[in-house]
């Protein structure tokens, strides 16, 4: 059985840090030292990346204007993180070098026409909204402006997210190294074309909540022979956790350290048999198909 490598023309490889511990990695950190970041939409995921690169000291937090819809969590978020917080995107991108984007899809045209009149030259938009092309913000913002597209996923909040980086038609290597120097600091980041971001989105991005799922059932059947919950549920955390530092550590293929496990007659084979007798491969096959093609749909829906 092979090992897993990536070698993709539209790929480069991926890369980790969660503190930078290599001159690439540092390199790259220092060119976000003295940035001024606005984080359009300090929501959800919005949120999750703007107090992980607070806390992995990315940004200085007097450089940061933060914006969110409502004055009352604005003011409550700034109390919280020590950074400026406002409803107001148009001052908040004034002076900032950064731009992440994080809002809704059905909003991105209304945000974009609003702050359209700060933007200039030397600024560049990193967007993590679902499903909005970097040629409709181009247009949108009608001028060679760098627009970036990246979609992580919430294991960024512990440092250990994963996140695709796509670029739109004038962003070049400066804005690319650091839309990677910003992700790098919470996980690992994988660059593609971005005709394969939906398919980011349908397989890291959602595909987290299909690990919990997987994890919470392996759980409950530790459960169901005999085991406390809170045994069950760290036995099948730490194990899946485990299973996939494997992967990522030897390069291996998934199904070579799957055949490490599966000794002939033993109980992973009747296990595994139950499995593929539920089609659990083909149903997480689908999940992905159809996480992608939701993606594919947002924006038509905005």
């Amino acid at each position: 059985m092979r090992r897993l490598v990536v070698n993709n023309a539209e790929t480069m490889k991926t890369t980790r840090s969660n503190k930078p511990a290599n001159k690439l990695a540092n390199k790259l950190a220092n060119k976000l030292a003295n940035k001024r970041l606005a984080v359009l939409g300090a929501g959800k995921i919005g949120g999750i990346l703007l107090r992980a690169f607070l806390e992995q000291k990315l940004v200085q937090p007097k450089r940061v204007h933060a914006t969110v819809r409502h004055a009352e969590k604005a003011r409550a978020l700034a109390r919280q993180l020590g950074i400026t917080v406002s409803t107001d995107n148009r001052a908040a991108v004034r002076d900032a070098d950064i731009i992440l984007l994080a809002v809704k899809p059905q909003a991105v045209k209304e945000v974009l026409e609003e702050i359209k009149p700060e933007m200039k030259p030397g600024k560049v938009i990193v967007s993590v909204v679902a499903s909005v092309t970097t040629q409709l913000m181009e247009k949108q913002l009608g001028m060679d402006l760098p627009v970036i597209r990246a979609m992580p996923n919430t294991p960024c909040a512990i440092g250990c997210g994963m996140t695709g980086i796509a670029k739109g038609i004038h962003a070049g290597k400066e804005q690319m190294e650091i839309a990677q120097a910003m992700f790098e600091a919470v996980g690992r980041v994988v660059v593609v074309d971005e005709k394969h971001i939906d398919a980011v989105t349908g397989l890291s991005a959602s595909g987290t909540a299909f690990i919990y799922i997987i994890l919470e059932s392996l759980a409950e059947g530790g459960v169901k022979v005999g085991l406390p919950r809170d045994v069950a549920t760290l036995l099948a955390a730490q194990t899946m956790m485990g299973a996939a530092r494997m992967v990522l550590d030897t390069g291996d293929h998934p199904a070579l350290l799957k055949d490490a496990v599966t000794t002939p007659a033993g109980s992973t084979m009747d296990g595994i048999l139950e499995l593929e007798d539920g089609k659990l491969r083909v149903t997480l096959i689908k999940a992905v198909m159809k996480a992608t093609q939701r993606a594919k749909e947002l924006i038509v829906e905005s």
